[in-house]
């Protein structure tokens, strides 16, 4: 019996809490791209990182568009994936 308002309070909880994500987008100048199979890393190491919903990869730009949820990630884990995979980045202004 009083299993049942701890439900609805975590119910309630998370509800709120997922009404504060946002999807958003972040554009990433990525260094070292310089092969075909470069973006292809990049990517992958984006997509692993959980929240990132899309990610479009551009050798010739040496950029990276990522669209994540803000609630489970931030740009700072996006920069962390592609420098550990041997990609640094940052944010392009």
């Amino acid at each position: 019996m009083k299993l049942a308002p701890i439900a609805a309070f975590l119910t309630a909880h998370a509800l709120v809490s997922s009404a504060y994500a946002a999807e958003k987008t972040v554009t990433l100048a990525v260094e070292r791209m310089t092969c075909a199979l470069c973006p292809i890393t990049v990517r992958k190491s984006l997509e692993a990182v959980p929240g990132v919903e899309h990610v479009v990869v551009s050798r010739e730009d040496h950029s990276a568009v990522v669209t994540f949820d803000d609630a489970k990630t931030q740009v700072d884990s996006l920069v962390k994936a592609t420098t550990n995979a041997g990609y640094p980045s940052a944010p392009r202004s």
